[in-house]
This record gives C-alpha cells, sequence and structure tokens, in this order.
C-alpha cells in the first residue's frame, strides 16, 4: 500500500499541470533571455577590448610589476581574461536569477490558479445536499475571476434545478396518492361489506374509474410536461408549418360542452397565426388555456378568444372572467401543481395546465403571459415567432353555435 501512494504521489507530482507548464515556460524565456544577454556581452567584449590595435607594430608594454610583454600579447591576455570572468560571473548570475525567476513563477501561478483549485475541491464536495457551496472569488477581475463567477452561476442554476425537481416529484407523488388511496379505499370498504349489492359495486367502479381517469390525465400532462421541457432551449424534434387558429379553433370544438353546460358567452376573433413548431404540443398549449378558462369560470361567464400576427409574432389571447386571482399570485399559477386561489385542492385539473403552456412556449422560443382582470378572472397571451410561410390549414367560420354557447368565431383569411 505504501509503494502504491507513493507511486500515486510521484505520478501526481510529475504530471504536466498547469501551473507546472507555466512554471517551465517562464523559467525557459527567463533562463533564455538570460543567456542570449550573456552571450551578447561576451561577443561584444570581445570586439570592444582592441587598445593595441592603434599602437605601432612591435611596441613594448610595461607593467606596474615590471614585466616588459608585445602589445599584441598583452591585447591578448586582456581579452581572454576579461572574456572568462564575464562568462563565469554572467553565468552564475544567470542561474541564480534563474532559480529566483522559477520560483517566483510557481508561487505566482500558484496564487493565480488558487481559484481553479477551489473550483475543483468544490466540485468535488458538491452533492445534493452541498449544493449551497460557493467559489465567492474576491480577486482581480480577469479570466479566472470571470470562470468563478460562471461556476458560482452555474451553481445557482443547478440548486433552483434541483430544488424544482425535489418540489417537482413531491407534489406529483400527492397527486397520484389521492386517487389511488381513493380507489383502494372504495375497494376495501365495498369488499368488507357482505351485504354489499349489485348497486354498491356498481357505485364502487364509478368511483373507481373517475379517480383512474384523474390518474391517468395526470400522468398525460406529467409526459407532455417533460417533453416540453426537454426541448426547451433546443430545437424541437418536430417542426412543421401550424396555426395557432386551428389550434384554437380544435380546442374549442372538443370543450363545446362543457361550455355549453355552463352557458358561457364565448366570442372568437380568429386570425391567421402562423408558426412552425410541434402542432400536437401547440394543441395541447391552446387546448390547455382553453380547458383552464371554462373550469375556473362561472356560470353564464365570458370566454373571448383571439389570434393574430402582429410584428412577426404571432399571438394566442385567451381571457376569462371567474373567480378573483390576487396578481401577487399569478406568476405562481405557471408553477407545476399550482392552482389559483380556492381551486388549490379538489379534483378540477392536476394543476399542470399552465406549466405545460409555459414549456411549449419555452420549447418554441416564446413567452407568455397572464394579467389578473377586475372582478375576477385571467388574461393569458401567448407570443410565438411568426413563421415566414402561410398557415397550412387556415381557421374558418365553422364552428357551429349550439343553444347555451355564444360561439362568433370570425373568419380567417387575408386582411
Amino acid at each position: 500500500m505504501t509503494v502504491y501512494l507513493g507511486r500515486n504521489q510521484a505520478r501526481n507530482w510529475l504530471r504536466p499541470t498547469l501551473r507546472l507548464r507555466l512554471t517551465l515556460l517562464n523559467g525557459i524565456l527567463l533562463v533564455g533571455a538570460g543567456a542570449i544577454l550573456v552571450l551578447l556581452a561576451w561577443l561584444l567584449v570581445g570586439d570592444a577590448l582592441h587598445p593595441a590595435d592603434e599602437l605601432k607594430a612591435g611596441t613594448q608594454v610595461v607593467l606596474t610589476n615590471g614585466q616588459t610583454l608585445d602589445a599584441l600579447d598583452w591585447q591578448r591576455e586582456l581579452v581572454d581574461r576579461a572574456s572568462q570572468e564575464l562568462l563565469l560571473k554572467g553565468l552564475l548570475a544567470l542561474f541564480a536569477i534563474g532559480m529566483i525567476g522559477i520560483a517566483g513563477a510557481y508561487a505566482v501561478a500558484g496564487r493565480a490558479l488558487r481559484p481553479l483549485h477551489n473550483v475543483t475541491a468544490t466540485a468535488r464536495r458538491l452533492g445534493e445536499e452541498t449544493l449551497d457551496q460557493r467559489i465567492r472569488y474576491a480577486g482581480a477581475d480577469d479570466e479566472v475571476a470571470e470562470l468563478a463567477r460562471t461556476f458560482d452561476a452555474m451553481l445557482d442554476r443547478l440548486a433552483g434545478a434541483f430544488e424544482s425537481q425535489k418540489r417537482f416529484v413531491a407534489n406529483a407523488s400527492h397527486e397520484l396518492r389521492t386517487p389511488l388511496a381513493v380507489m383502494r379505499t372504495e375497494i376495501d370498504v365495498t369488499l368488507s361489506d357482505d351485504e354489499a349489492d349489485v348497486a354498491e359495486y356498481r357505485r364502487m367502479a364509478k368511483v373507481v374509474r373517475n379517480a383512474s381517469e384523474r390518474a391517468n390525465g395526470l400522468v398525460d400532462a406529467l409526459l407532455v410536461l417533460a417533453r416540453s421541457e426537454a426541448q426547451s432551449g433546443r430545437r424541437l424534434v418536430r417542426k412543421v408549418p401550424a396555426d395557432l387558429a386551428t389550434s384554437v379553433y380544435n380546442a374549442l370544438s372538443a370543450v363545446k360542452a362543457e361550455a355549453e353546460r355552463m352557458k358561457l358567452d364565448v366570442t372568437t376573433d380568429l386570425e391567421p397565426a402562423s408558426v412552425v413548431g410541434d402542432p400536437s404540443l401547440l394543441d395541447r398549449l391552446a387546448g390547455n388555456l382553453i380547458e383552464n378558462a371554462i373550469r375556473y369560470n362561472h356560470l353564464m361567464g365570458k370566454l373571448w378568444l383571439r389570434t393574430a400576427t402582429v410584428d412577426g409574432q404571432a399571438r394566442l389571447v385567451v381571457g376569462n372572467t371567474g373567480y378573483e386571482v390576487e396578481p401577487a399570485d399569478v406568476p405562481g399559477l405557471f408553477e407545476p401543481f399550482r392552482r389559483g386561489g380556492w381551486e388549490r385542492t379538489g379534483s378540477r385539473g392536476s394543476g399542470l395546465g399552465l406549466s405545460i403552456v409555459r414549456a411549449v412556449c419555452d420549447a418554441h422560443g416564446g413567452t407568455v403571459s397572464a394579467v389578473a382582470q377586475q372582478g375576477g378572472g385571467l388574461e393569458i397571451t401567448v407570443s410565438l415567432p411568426g413563421a415566414d410561410t402561410t398557415p397550412v390549414v387556415a381557421a374558418t367560420a365553422t364552428v357551429p353555435r349550439a343553444k347555451g354557447l355564444g360561439v362568433a368565431p370570425r373568419a380567417a383569411g387575408p386582411g
């Protein structure tokens, strides 16, 4: 084990880390520049020290010790001695400066790269329970600071995503548990009754069927939401020409009976609103908005629908009367399993309708907003990038006017 750890440590020490590479690069540049300077000085000394060249041939030089030398021999000894001394002292100085420079470069590189080590250490410590840790770099505003800030921002997004996921899973579990508990209770109570007759079993079957339909609807909504969120910010899997007016017409036709039962006054103004996207997701978007507008309306209320293309954006407006919604609660209605006001609990919807609408808008690069109406109700506006081509199928004024359902569609077409 000791040998194994020693090899690991040696491998870590010898691996070409960024700090080591920066240090070696700085050392090579520093020593190379110093060597060039020493070489230039050595050459200049050899070329500059020629005082005997100006003397006559055969000139004798008397040294301080009384020795007499030929001027040219004296000059040669002087150049050799000066060159050797310069070379020796220059190499010693180069060695000292190189060692100091390499050590300084290693220390400076380590200090500069310390935030990177903090990023690595933080990443190693990260887990679902430690997503609150951050780098919080307080050094110079350089590339390393930008990397640290980017890493902290990524951790903020991850923490928000994990928290949203935990909340979503908890709410989904709660919503699914309710119909399952209803089914089990009804079955247990009925089976424990020895005197239960066919009518009782039929009543139990209806309750179980309703609960299973609610659970099935919730699962379908979860799948659509997951599919929409998976394509959010990315290329849509399916992109074909579509028209929001057609989606509204189809959705309105599907809920005609419910609108008729509640005696709603429905008005439509459906102009072409061409987009390029997934028609099934766009149909679900329009269907969820219209179903919510009917579900949370009141008897003999109003429902208005408009589609148009404004400044290159395909617009869909769905408004309804109904129960009052606090303006501060409007943004939260687009969160999963959030229902407005008094409808927070109960069997009327799973609380995923507007979440799916927002996810579909994000997947198509659009936006959605809601405004609480005075006296009750909401008006929701969807804006999607418009298509350059005309819609394949245009909405037409063929919605049948049923008793109690005041539908007044406007024919779609140019102008």
